[in-house]
This record gives structure tokens, C-alpha cells and sequence, in this order.
């Protein structure tokens, strides 16, 4: 069987040879529980203290900030539910249209409990208003929780200036650094962000992995009781191959940052190739900042999935939007936020590069993607009322 065309970066990364060779000797012999005061304890508490090392690196921002979790989603439910907690005199929250569902499921979950959401709009392009998140925010408000780029179209948002708005309120400020990290540069001990959570896996490290970065000073409920680990913020065994792999892929997104130009110049040929050569195509955002490795192309007249099918038969791998909503026959709720029209929203496909991205890899979706709309479009697959 050979290898498919992988362009579904945003959903998962391979992960990388050096993070799953780090990883082998404390699957087999090296084995010990990090909390235990033998040698192979010793060990494992070693690898965990460098993993956290190399982690913080990437971020900017001190170890002891850091508290490893499972990923993004458990991240972004200790920040909003420790807050909640933490705050009993602030009850009003402040996100936008276009983040995670991991988001948007906690902001029910905060109004559920008795809290104010304020949810904000953005334009065509998917960008914030900054007048309108200043305007949002009052006495009452605990905490504004943005994402650093969206997971569908890559648009970034103006993190240094949401900063400077939210801290000069004293209100705190959560970032889901998800589709970020390794990405774009991030560095924390500039940018006064309260809370940041990330996943492993975007960035070629090993699913089940990720961190928050909770800024000193800050003190939450730990979202996991039991032990005493990760200074107690965070209960449960350590998962030591997982955290190594961490490490080491944190350690190569740090050293690969500075070609992310050569994802971006592939992305930007792609874009390029779907405009010229597929009329009624048009790229989300692509007037907005983006991270250098995401398009998310809409194409008049024809379903998203149905273009995704047709891919995958042809051993290609993409995407219709986030992993988390896959299978779900409404449009995106971030092309719905963003205005695009119902044909638009439902007919959009993302394409997601990474490092290990080919020439090679494009060409082949080149030679397949013009022929697939077109015969889609001739079968005339939109439902009725749709187009």
C-alpha cells in the first residue's frame, strides 16, 4: 500500500522519528513511575524535568508555569472551570464566533452555571474587532478567551493588542495556542497572557500530550485531583514516553521555525494553482494574517465532503474543518461567523501542510483536484435550496 497524500495537518501530525526513538527506551526497559524514589523512578522524573524544559523553551516562558496535561480540550477545561472557580465575584466571560468546539462547549457550560457570556463577531476575513472586545468588557468580566489562529482557516488574531486591551482592565486573559505552536513564534515572557494551553500532536509529538501554561502568581483548582504531580495542579501518573516525545518535538518546532517560509511558499502555490485553474473557488481569510500552513478553499456548487471522498479514493488526505465536528452535515460554524454564503460554507475544503509537505505531495492533489470539482459540479451534489 503506498503512503497517501497527507494534507490534513491541523486534525494530526505524523509524529516525528526523533520523538518516537526518544520515546522506545521508556516503553521497554526505562519503565519506572516518575513518583517513585528507586532508580528507574529517578530516571523518569529526569526525563520529565528535560521534557518540561524543552517545552518552556518553545513557549518562552518559565517550567514551573507549565503544567503537562492530556492536550488542548483538557487545557482549555482547567483554565475556563479554574477561573470559574477561582473567581466567585466575576461571573462574565468574554470568546469569540470562531473558536474550538472545546471553547464554545465550555461557554455553554459557564452559562449553564450561571455566568454572562459575551460571544464576538468577526468579519469577512475572520478577524476580530478590537473596539467591539474593548467595549465587551466590564467589572464584572473574569476572564477573554481567543484562540492564536483558528483550525479551520489559520486566521491569527492580534495577541499583543487583545493583551494590551484585557490587561490594562485587569482582566485575566486565556489563549488556546492549539493550531499556534509551533507554527509561529510564541513567546510568553513578552506577551502577557494569563493562560495557554497546547496539544502535542499539531506539532508532530505524540497525541495525548499537551500543556497550560498558568502565569505565575496565578493559583487554580487542579483539574485533576489525586496525587500530588505537576506540583499538584494536576493529579495522575506521569505519562513519561508520552512527555518525552513531547519534548523532543517541542525541541524540532523551535529549530524548524525559522523555515516555516518554505511551508508557506508550497501553501501559497497550491492557492495559486485552485484559483487559476478551478473557477468559483476563492481561499478563507486570505486577506487576514494566517499561520504559513493552512487553506481553507470554498467551491461554489459542489459539498465539501463529497470532494473529500473523492480524495481519499484517491489516497489524498484532507479535511472539510475541524476533526472534532467531522461527519456533521451543517456548515462551519466558522464560515458561518465569518459570512460566508450557505453554497460556500458547505462546499470548503482545508488543505494543511507541514514540514514533511513535498513538492511531490502537491502535484498529486494538482493533477486530481481540478478534474473532482468538475465532475462534482456536473452531477450537480449541492442539495436544493443549498446552491
Amino acid at each position: 500500500m503506498r503512503q497517501p497524500v497527507y494534507l490534513d495537518n491541523n486534525a494530526t501530525t505524523r509524529l516525528a522519528d526523533e520523538a518516537l526513538e526518544a520515546m522506545l527506551p521508556f516503553l521497554r526497559d526505562q519503565f519506572g513511575n516518575a513518583g517513585s524514589a528507586h532508580t528507574l523512578g529517578r530516571l523518569s522524573e529526569g526525563a520529565v524535568v528535560v521534557a518540561r524544559e524543552r517545552c518552556a523553551a518553545l513557549l518562552g516562558c518559565a517550567p514551573a508555569e507549565l503544567v503537562f496535561t492530556s492536550g488542548g480540550t483538557e487545557g482549555i477545561n482547567h483554565a475556563f472551570r479554574g477561573v470559574f472557580n477561582a473567581f466567585p465575584a466575576r461571573r462574565h466571560f468574554v470568546t469569540t464566533a470562531v473558536e474550538h468546539s472545546a471553547v464554545l462547549a465550555m461557554a455553554d457550560w459557564l452559562r449553564d452555571n450561571g455566568a454572562q457570556v459575551t460571544i464576538l463577531g468577526v468579519d469577512g476575513q475572520g478577524r476580530l474587532d478590537l473596539a467591539e472586545l474593548e467595549a465587551s468588557l466590564g467589572p464584572a468580566t473574569a476572564m477573554v478567551s481567543v484562540m492564536a489562529a483558528n483550525n479551520e482557516t489559520g486566521v491569527l488574531f492580534p495577541l499583543a493588542e487583545i493583551a494590551a486591551l484585557v490587561k490594562s482592565r485587569g482582566i485575566l486573559l486565556h489563549v488556546d495556542g492549539t493550531q499556534a505552536l509551533g507554527k509561529v513564534a510564541v513567546d510568553l515572557a513578552r506577551l502577557p497572557v494569563d493562560l495557554f494551553n497546547f496539544s502535542g500532536h499539531k506539532f508532530h509529538g505524540p497525541k495525548g500530550t499537551g500543556g497550560l501554561f498558568l502565569r505565575r502568581g496565578l493559583r487554580l483548582r487542579p483539574f485533576m485531583i489525586g496525587g500530588g504531580q505537576e506540583r499538584g495542579r494536576r493529579g495522575g501518573t506521569e505519562n513519561v514516553p508520552g512527555l518525552v516525545g513531547l519534548g523532543v518535538a517541542a525541541e524540532l518546532a523551535g529549530a524548524h521555525l525559522a523555515s516555516a517560509g518554505a511551508v508557506r511558499a508550497l501553501r501559497d502555490s497550491l492557492e495559486a494553482f485552485i484559483l487559476d485553474r478551478i473557477p468559483g473557488s476563492r481561499i478563507n481569510g486570505a486577506q487576514a494574517d494566517r499561520v504559513p500552513n493552512t487553506s481553507m478553499v470554498s467551491f461554489d456548487g459542489v459539498e465539501g465532503e463529497a470532494v473529500l471522498l473523492r480524495l481519499d479514493q484517491a489516497g489524498i488526505c484532507v479535511s472539510t474543518g475541524s476533526a472534532c465536528t467531522t461527519g456533521q452535515k451543517e456548515a462551519s460554524h466558522v464560515l458561518r461567523a465569518m459570512g460566508a454564503p450557505a453554497s460556500g460554507a458547505l462546499g470548503s475544503v482545508r488543505f494543511s501542510l507541514s514540514r514533511y509537505t513535498t513538492e511531490t505531495d502537491l502535484e498529486t492533489l494538482e493533477g486530481c483536484l481540478p478534474a473532482v470539482v468538475e465532475e462534482l459540479r456536473s452531477q450537480g451534489t449541492l442539495p436544493a435550496g443549498k446552491r
